[in-house]
């Protein structure tokens, strides 16, 4: 297939085809072997923050087990379970704010979707907070793909910029936070590069708000659109994860990730893969494979019996972030509907806008009315109540 800026690519769409792609080592993460990168005969900008890196995104075999070692020290499962609570608060407080429009229109993306998990990561990596709207602008030009060249190499290097300002400040001042805690883990005699640190803190941020923010909009337009699965959770029948299990599967919040890139001739279901091919993986169509998830797999159904989805890849690059991405997103939808359970979209679906890119997988803007039911508050030791 040609994408933007005439980058071409072979798209994987079957569940089981990326399944086996994703462990396969045959297909590199390395853009090293990726031949028109070679020639320098890609010329596309918007590719750049995907293969012109040095982390995790880009290493095969030993280099990537290395770095995602060094990484996983500083983000632990005890360190995200301490957040639920953060999670609660900073979601009551958005909530907060939502009430006082009274059943006015908002933008629930601008208004819960973006906030939430922006200053989740920016408080777990110390980001001050005069600079966390401005890095949020450079991530989300990476994903936008109807962003000029040369405003997309500003982002760019406008992203590197702010990160090594930030590890500047970190080694300063350092705090109990991952940015410190990456400047500092260890392993043996091994540490991340400033390279290393500086592309791994782009990816980590980057990664951590910006898919959460698709997966919480694309959750909460499924459940405005399909009365009936929303009553069920609303009645207990289902959990909220389940939703947001169904939301990954029905419109994983990466709908295409660049790129794997063949070291070899690879027989792939029959089609011949030439080596020094870029691969595209794509997960949100994946996602929708009636192989894998039945006859109706275009549609939301949260009763479905579970199939297994590849929203957060699979094998050895499997995301990190995955459980904190639950986490908040099952947090939000569990206290937005429970505290407005007349929340409705204000304007029709087919009018919604998605964002423009090929990565990414979401709407620009997620119009609802909002009127809520009771307040939330705490109690004295601070914990919430209704």
């Amino acid at each position: 297939m040609v994408l933007p800026d005439g980058v071409v690519a072979w798209a994987v769409t079957h569940h089981a085809t990326l399944e086996r792609v994703l462990t396969d080592p045959r297909f590199a993460k390395n853009p090293s072997y990726w031949r028109a990168w070679k020639n320098k005969s890609v010329t596309a900008d918007w590719v750049m923050p995907w293969i012109g890196v040095d982390n995790m995104f880009t290493a095969d075999g030993a280099d990537h087990l290395r770095l995602r070692r060094l990484v996983s020290q500083a983000f632990t499962a005890r360190r995200v379970e301490q957040l639920r609570g953060r999670i609660a608060q900073i979601v009551a407080d958005l909530l907060e704010q939502m009430a006082d429009l009274d059943g006015r229109r908002v933008d629930l993306k601008r208004a819960l979707a973006l906030p939430l998990p922006l200053t989740v990561i920016s408080e777990l990596f110390g980001v001050p907070v005069g600079d966390r709207a401005p890095l949020q602008q450079l991530c989300a030009a990476v994903f936008d793909q109807s962003l000029a060249p040369q405003e997309t190499m500003a982002a760019y290097q406008g992203l590197q910029q702010a990160i090594a300002q930030l590890t500047a400040l970190k080694r300063a001042q350092p705090g109990d936070d991952m940015t410190s805690a990456l400047i500092t883990i260890r392993d043996g005699s091994d540490q991340l590069t400033e390279a290393e640190l500086h592309w791994t803190l782009i990816l980590m941020i980057g990664a951590g708000y910006e898919t959460t923010v698709n997966l919480i909009t694309s959750a909460v337009r499924a459940l405005l659109t399909s009365p009936d699965q929303l009553a069920l959770v609303m009645s207990g029948s289902y959990e909220w994860q389940a939703v947001v299990e169904e939301t990954l599967r029905w419109a994983a919040p990466i709908a295409n990730l660049p790129f794997r890139f063949t070291r070899e001739d690879v027989d792939l279901d029959g089609v011949i893969i030439p080596a020094g091919q870029a691969v595209l993986m794509c997960y949100g169509a994946a996602g929708r494979d009636g192989a894998q998830h039945g006859p109706h797999a275009d549609q939301f159904d949260i009763t479905r019996a579970p199939a297994g989805h590849l929203a957060f890849s699979h094998g050895p690059h499997f995301c990190l972030g995955a459980p904190l991405a639950r986490m908040e997103a099952a947090t939000a939808l569990a206290m937005l509907f429970e505290r407005f359970p007349n929340l409705a979209l204000a304007t029709p679906e087919d009018q919604l806008k998605l964002i423009p890119s090929v990565v990414g997988n979401g709407v620009a803007s997620l119009p609802v009315t909002c009127k809520p039911q009771h307040a939330i508050g705490r109690n004295p030791k601070g914990n919430l109540v209704t």
